[in-house]
């Protein structure tokens, strides 16, 4: 049989390094997608590593400057000597077509990727020694092919504190232009804004919460502000959205979550809307919210109890389709760690879920924002604001975590205290406690709190937030107006 040799273009090679030594101006058209690994001469990529290396520092790089360091290294002795920087030279064609070299040589290095990744997904189909099943081969194909899609070939490793530097002030930047200093994606909440800068890349956030407390609520709100300012910074710049916000809804149904979205928009009942009692005029401002919003970048997935390993797959394909800005995951309890994994405890499950979550997080350049459930010794205490002990299977989560948030509503625990006639010896009593109870309520009605009690990277305290019950609505709460 004959065997086809890889894909390789050595002339195309030869001629940018020609160009590259003849002007060194024509490194800039190629050193944003270029690496010495891309070659398929090993040669050639180390003569590309010295050339960028003296360019990058300043210095001139030329067949005089380099010769000298190639004699001492003895890089060109396989092909001939210095006198190979000759017929470099006369190989190049002209510096105009740099470019397109670059281009030839970074397209023929993607198809022996392409090659060496579909050899390893034939041999490992064909042989199962290592135990894992078709399903989870499909999802290290895709991993590794989302790598080569988005990477370059450029593996991780250090940079430089001047580039570290650079990242840095271009966030700053980013703050600056913007209003509100919001560098990152705003949550539709002021004051939280103010309080962290937005939803920034490779956060991981943990939104806890007991049951009734509107965890799924505040975590929907934050997911809709956001995908409606990328859409409308979109529609300011003429383009389509740059990402989208994924939600992951393990506990509710993607109509119930739609639902809820609806009746916030619309301001129509949720309630009113799943028993259909809702008059012809609030049916028509149903209908036309709806179609307002059904343009917004948000994708939801409820599959019940996903793996980590799933998600991140799909998280990898949105990305690669539409792109990614944002992952919501309501809740981390329900989720499973990735497959082929079987934890000895229930903390260390939810441990390795989070450390996958923050994975997620970095690899994608996203904030993720993970709902979790509380433990019940929160109601044990008189005062029943959240701490972070009180986390559920706590283990790592506080650990992992970048920002830990609590949302609270003391009017919830409050209602339950209604007095009743029969614990009183009189009515006078019993109309007395129900005054202070009516006084009470009346203090917190509408109110919550979202108290954020770990923040890596900025301030902790407490947010004050409107809750309206009604529409499962969360908002700025705003003790001061304008006369």
């Amino acid at each position: 049989m004959l065997r086809r040799s890889p894909p390789a273009n050595i002339e195309a090679e030869q001629a940018l390094l020609g160009a590259l030594l003849t002007n060194n101006k024509a490194y800039e058209r190629v050193s944003d997608f270029l690496i010495p690994a891309h070659f398929a001469d090993p040669v050639n990529g180390r003569i590309y590593e010295a050339i960028a290396r003296r360019i990058d520092r300043g210095s001139l790089a030329d067949p005089i400057t380099m010769r000298a360091e190639f004699e001492h290294s003895g890089v060109l002795d396989d092909v001939g000597g210095t006198s190979y920087l000759a017929r470099l030279l006369g190989a190049m064609v002209g510096i105009v077509n740099a470019g397109d070299y670059g281009r030839a040589i970074h397209d023929a290095w993607i198809r022996r990727e392409l090659i060496d990744i579909g050899e390893t997904v034939v041999n490992n189909a064909y042989g199962t020694a290592d135990g894992t099943d078709g399903t989870t081969q499909i999802g290290i194909a895709e991993e590794t092919l989302f790598k080569l899609a988005t990477d370059k070939g450029q593996d991780g490793g250090f940079v430089t504190f001047e580039q570290a530097l650079t990242g840095a002030l271009e966030v700053a930047e980013l703050a600056y232009k913007r209003t509100g200093d919001v560098s990152g994606l705003t949550s539709g909440l002021r004051d939280f804004d103010k309080k962290t800068g937005g939803l920034h890349p490779s956060d991981l956030l943990i939104l806890a919460g007991r049951p009734a407390m509107g965890k799924t609520a505040l975590a929907t709100k934050i997911a809709f502000s956001a995908a409606r300012a990328l859409q409308r910074e979109a529609e300011d710049q003429n383009r389509k959205p740059s990402g989208a916000v994924a939600i992951f809804s393990l506990e509710m149904s993607s109509e119930q979550l739609a639902t809820r979205i609806l009746s916030e928009q619309a301001e129509v009942s949720g309630e009113r809307i799943r028993r259909g009692d809702i008059g012809a005029r609030e049916f028509d401002r149903f209908v036309r919210v709806s179609r307002e919003l059904a343009t917004l970048p948000l994708q939801i997935d409820d599959t019940p109890a996903i793996s980590l390993s799933a998600m991140r797959t799909r998280c990898r394909r949105l990305k690669r389709t539409k792109g990614l800005s944002l992952v919501v995951v309501d809740y981390l309890q329900l989720m499973r760690p990735a497959l082929g994994t079987r934890p000895d405890s229930r903390v260390l499950e939810i441990s390795m879920i989070t450390q996958g979550l923050k994975a997620i997080a970095k690899e994608f350049e996203v904030p993720v924002i993970a709902l979790s459930q509380l433990s019940r010794q929160v109601e044990s205490r008189e005062d029943k604001r959240p701490m972070l002990s009180d986390l559920r299977e706590s283990g790592s989560i506080e650990q992992d975590a970048d920002a830990v948030m609590f949302v609270y509503r003391d009017e919830y625990y409050l209602q339950q205290r209604m007095p009743k006639d029969s614990a009183y010896d009189s009515m006078d009593k019993y109309q007395t406690a129900v005054e202070e109870w009516q006084r009470k309520m009346a203090l917190v009605h509408n109110k919550a709190e979202l108290i954020l009690e770990k923040q890596r990277h900025g301030p902790t305290g407490t947010i004050p937030l409107y809750f309206e019950g009604e529409f499962t609505r969360f908002g700025d709460l705003d003790t001061h107006h304008d006369a």
